[in-house]
């Protein structure tokens, strides 16, 4: 299995989203996610904030519904 982030829980949702036919790219600092609709979001690494795994949910959750909205 491929290690997207030290968060176990952002690593899973990555790896699921991955199989899903989105894109990875993994940078310096930062992985970069790319949807099949083109919309990116900055993968963390390596979180320090307790509300890393919260954030990034919220986002994703966010590209999805406005995805949904077009469509």
């Amino acid at each position: 299995m491929r290690k997207f982030s030290s968060c176990k829980e952002i690593g899973a949702l990555v790896s699921r989203k991955v199989n899903q036919g989105w894109s990875f790219q993994k940078g310096k600092c930062h992985g970069k996610l790319t949807s099949p609709y083109g919309s990116m979001i900055t993968v963390p690494c390596s979180p320090s904030d307790r509300r890393a795994f919260q954030n990034f949910k919220r986002d994703m959750k966010a590209i999805e519904k406005e995805y949904k909205s077009v469509c």
